[in-house]
Formats: structure tokens, C-alpha cells, sequence
């Protein structure tokens, strides 16, 4: 019973890692980037679910949209504004460009809102459901269901929409899809929107979870999400969500078994191994590139 106790903590947690992993990886899929200020969009839905909460007295449900709706429209202007410009440049330029970012926007919110932690709004009664020793909240199942049915609306919207389809041909050959009359630059604005909302919704739904946000938050859960994403196969959709559940099932495992100190070293323990074993990920293909 302990070890599915277990099972299902590290299933809630690794729902919101596979929601990050997912905007990591469609943003590599497309541009090849790794976006290291996507954990900061996700803090950033954090905050403003909490003021939309906390101010305006909207409902859970509302605050997580309308957190879904802010962050796409942060992604578009960070896409837009940092890295539009320098698409032709060298991928370390564009990388230490994200990093950039992820700086300002952690000490941009740092400076502006300080750099305390505060309580999130109990926006939705917590109620504990117990079978024999096994006992979950109504706050995991949410956190679970929803981030199942944003990852199948992602796959419908990637496999039965236009954009989706655009997306796809986009990340195989961009210069190919410009051609056949697919508008590139909206395509990658699309794709940023899609990942930032997610974070968005992920964010709102830890602050809920954990009851607490400050404008660091984003920091770790960013990288997990990172390691998640290249564990299951950077650049792969399923393998994003696979990746998100394997860390966070880890991560619980790691601190129920009396090493929570050591949960984030575990981590970024698998993300060598998987380099030195598997670089492509669990879903990965390896690939040769031809000099």
C-alpha cells in the first residue's frame, strides 16, 4: 500500500514536469532551442493565477485559463523580441540569449514583487480521500486529470489541426515547408504560445498543490523539466510525457525512501547516465549526422 501511496504522489508531481517537458521539447522539435526561460513563463503563471485569484476573486478554473492565455502571449513576445532576431545565429548565441532571459524574468519579478515567498490562495477546498492507508486528494486527482487532458488536447491540436500540421512539417524541414506556402514565423509563434500555456497551467496548478510561490520557483522544476524531456527523447512529444512521469516518480521515490536531500542530485544523476547510455532518450532514435 506504501509503495502505491507512492505511485500516486510521484504520478501527480510528474504530471506538471511532463507539462513542462512538452514546451521544451516542442520548441527543440521546431527550432531547435532549448528554451531555458520556460521555467520562469511557468513562475510567471504562478503570479498571475495568485493575482487573478487573490484580486479579482475569479475561481480556480478561470485563473488557470486566463494564466494558460498570459503566458502564450509571454512566450510569443519572448520568441518575438529575444529570439526571432537571432534565428541565423549560432545555436551558443541563441542558448546564452535563453539564459538570458531566464535572469531577467526571475530577478525582473524579484525586483518588482520581492523576492518572498507568499501563500498561494486556496482557491478550491482540499479534501482527502482515505482507503485503508492509501490516502489522496482531491488537489492530486485534479492535478493529474488536467494535465492528462492538456497532453491530449496537445496531441489532437499537433495531429488533427492545420497549425499542428504545419508544426510537424515546419520541425522536419523549414525551408521545405516555406515553400509549399506555410507561414514559418507563425508557426514557431504558435508553437511558443502552446508550450507557455502549458506552463502556464502547471504553474497554477504547484502554487494550489504546494501552496507557496516566489519568483525563483521556476529555477529547478525547469531544469527537471529539462532532464525529463532528454530522458524520454528531446524533440519527442510521448517522450516528453514519459519523461515527466519517470523524474517525478523517482523523485518521490528518492524521498520516501528518507533521501529527500538528495532527490534533486538523483535527478540530474539520470540525466548523465541517460547521455552516457542512451544520448536520444528512451524514445529516441540515434541518428548519424553526415559531415
Amino acid at each position: 500500500m506504501q509503495i502505491l501511496q507512492q505511485l500516486i504522489n510521484g504520478l501527480s508531481l510528474g504530471s506538471i514536469y511532463a507539462l513542462l517537458a512538452l514546451g521544451y521539447t516542442m520548441v527543440y522539435g521546431i527550432i531547435k532551442l532549448i528554451n531555458f526561460a520556460h521555467g520562469d513563463v511557468y513562475m510567471l503563471g504562478a503570479f498571475w493565477g495568485y493575482y487573478m485569484i487573490n484580486t479579482f476573486h475569479v475561481g480556480f478554473w478561470t485563473a488557470l485559463i486566463l494564466s494558460m492565455i498570459f503566458c502564450a502571449i509571454i512566450g510569443v513576445i519572448v520568441e518575438f523580441l529575444a529570439y526571432r532576431p537571432l534565428r541565423d545565429s549560432p545555436r551558443i548565441v541563441v542558448l546564452i540569449t535563453a539564459i538570458g532571459v531566464s535572469f531577467l524574468l526571475e530577478n525582473g519579478m524579484s525586483y518588482l514583487f520581492s523576492s518572498s515567498p507568499r501563500d498561494f490562495p486556496q482557491a478550491m477546498v482540499m479534501h482527502r480521500y482515505h482507503l485503508g492507508s492509501l490516502s489522496i486528494s482531491n488537489v492530486q486527482v485534479l492535478i493529474l486529470v488536467t494535465s492528462i487532458v492538456l497532453m491530449i488536447l496537445l496531441q489532437l491540436i499537433i495531429k488533427r489541426t492545420r497549425m499542428g500540421k504545419a508544426m510537424r512539417a515546419v520541425s522536419v524541414d523549414p525551408e521545405a515547408a516555406q515553400l509549399i506556402g506555410i507561414n514559418v514565423d507563425h508557426t514557431i509563434s504558435f508553437t511558443f504560445a502552446l508550450g507557455s500555456a502549458l506552463a502556464g497551467a502547471a504553474g497554477v496548478m504547484i502554487g494550489l498543490y504546494y501552496n507557496s510561490i516566489d519568483p525563483l520557483m521556476g529555477m529547478t522544476p525547469g531544469i527537471k523539466a529539462f532532464v525529463a524531456a532528454v530522458l524520454g527523447g528531446i524533440g519527442l512529444i510521448p517522450g516528453a510525457a514519459l519523461g515527466g512521469f519517470v523524474i517525478g516518480l523517482v523523485e518521490t521515490a528518492v524521498q520516501a525512501m528518507g533521501f529527500s536531500a538528495f532527490r534533486d542530485a538523483a535527478v540530474y544523476g539520470i540525466l548523465i547516465v541517460i547521455l552516457i547510455i542512451r544520448p536520444a532518450g528512451i524514445l529516441g532514435k540515434t541518428t548519424r549526422e553526415k559531415v
